[in-house]
């Protein structure tokens, strides 16, 4: 039994022009460099509200100003990006966060910016940005050969881990020795430098036979087409259940490194977790992942639950930053091998919608998790391992050891385990197992 249900659109593919490879470079190169100065502004107005009002309330509002658009209006983004040139709704996406930014600016400069416009401005980047990662995606699908797909994914995967170890470090650089409204600027000038080699890529359109449909019957267009196709709900759901179990065990991270050493050990492991993600992204580009894409992120996923293991089983810098570097390496090639999936088996046509819904589905588990790792970790797992605590005197608190930030460790590997049994339950779904079998390529082979 297929999982298949032919859409009643039956738009051409077209082949991948001949310079397509050196078009993808063009639109790549462009977004890292905006990635890097949007970073820049995002830890100099972070480092800003936190230094004001000494509210972490306050400073965890900017992440929830960001997260939220990005949920709410993926939908909307998807339909935008597949009735539109997926070139300029780039463009749009990049002007419209450089709008936010300059804003920013100006607030900044005249001695005008309050607290909720940050909040404001910062939401309204967010809702710019949901276009960018279907119109990207969607894009690659046109650019770029079926068989090379899991090598572009690595190069997002690099660009976007690149830009995370990169901002931090030149933003805390800067900021010491330029003002603010100065790095705005540079930001500004990212955004600039993206726009113009967009303006460069030829981005095949793709024709849809056929009367348009309503703009709110599109918007939930994504969302019926995966759920068409149970494998591809098995693989969304697998991804929901990793963005709630490895936020939240870096969340963990911070507060169980510092219960016995130093902000200047934490940011050794963090910024050991983060290389961890740039070379796995480089082997994802180099290698394109392996042939059969399934069983690539069905066998490495066990490989971060090793990982949580590692970082909780004791209370030493060097084992929790192997620990980061592990989950922090397999990503991108668990990532990178779902990505070239989805990208093979949904019709170019119709990529922005079902990206987009994608996106918001995989991602709405990790506000979640940001919610429920404290209460979890104060309320149950953190008094089991005090002096007295009810394992305190067996065998988990012999090997995990007792007192501050063990119960963090326990927390860790008990995620660790839930992720290998949900594992081998998705191992045990025919469905999910031979999705590649079940469900037929949407995308051609390039020809010899």
């Amino acid at each position: 039994m297929s999982d298949h249900k032919p859409s009643s659109q039956t738009p051409t593919t077209p082949a991948p022009p001949p310079d397509g490879l050196r078009q993808f470079l063009l639109m790549w190169s462009g977004q890292v460099i905006s990635l890097i100065g949007s970073g820049l502004t995002a830890f100099a107005i972070g480092v800003w509200v936190y230094q004001e009002t000494g509210n972490v309330t306050l400073f965890t509002l900017i992440a929830a100003s960001s997260a939220v658009p990005a949920v709410v209006l993926s939908p909307i983004a998807g339909v935008l990006v597949d009735r539109f040139d997926r070139k300029w709704m780039l463009i749009l996406s990049d002007t419209g966060a450089a709008v936010s930014s300059l804003s920013l600016l100006l607030l900044f400069a005249s001695g005008h910016l309050e607290l909720w416009h940050i909040y404001v401005l910062v939401g309204l980047n967010a809702a710019f940005n949901t276009l960018q990662f279907p119109a990207f995606s969607a894009a690659n699908t046109l650019l770029i050969p079926k068989k090379h797909f899991g090598r572009a994914s690595g190069m997002m995967q690099f660009g976007f881990s690149g830009a995370q170890v990169l901002a931090p470090l030149i933003a805390g650089a800067l900021i010491a020795k330029i003002s603010i409204p100065s790095i705005i600027a540079i930001d500004l000038a990212t955004f600039v430098v993206a726009v113009i080699l967009l303006l460069f890529v030829k981005i095949p359109a793709v024709a849809t036979p056929g009367k348009r449909p309503a703009f709110w019957s599109q918007a939930v267009y994504g969302w019926r087409y995966i759920t068409d196709r149970p494998g591809l709900v098995g693989l969304l759901l697998f991804f929901s259940f990793l963005n709630l179990v490895v936020p939240m065990t870096m969340v963990l991270t911070t507060p169980m490194v510092l219960s016995f050493t130093n902000a200047a050990d934490l940011g050794m492991v963090l910024s050991i977790g983060s290389a961890g993600m740039v070379a796995g992204s480089l082997v994802m580009t180099a290698w394109g992942g392996p042939r059969r894409r399934m069983m690539g992120i069905l066998g490495a996923a066990p490989v971060i639950s090793l990982g949580m293991f590692v970082a909780g089983s004791q209370a030493f810098v060097p084992l929790i930053a192997a620990g980061l570097f592990i989950i922090y390496f397999t990503l991108p090639l668990i990532n990178g091998s779902s990505q070239a999936i989805w990208q093979s088996k949904v019709e170019p046509s119709v990529q922005g919608r079902v990206f987009a819904t994608r996106r918001m589905m995989a991602q709405i588990t990790a506000p979640v998790a940001y919610l429920a790792a404290g209460p979890l970790a104060e309320r149950l797992f953190v008094p089991l391992l005090v002096p007295g605590g009810a394992l305190a005197g067996g065998a988990v608190g012999a090997a995990l050891g007792v007192g501050p930030g063990r119960g963090l460790a326990l927390m860790m590997i008990c995620l660790g385990v839930l992720f290998v049994t949900v594992t081998l339950l998705a191992l045990a779904w025919p469905r999910m197992r031979r999705l590649e079998d079940v469900i037929p390529d949407a995308v051609p082979d390039a020809p010899a």
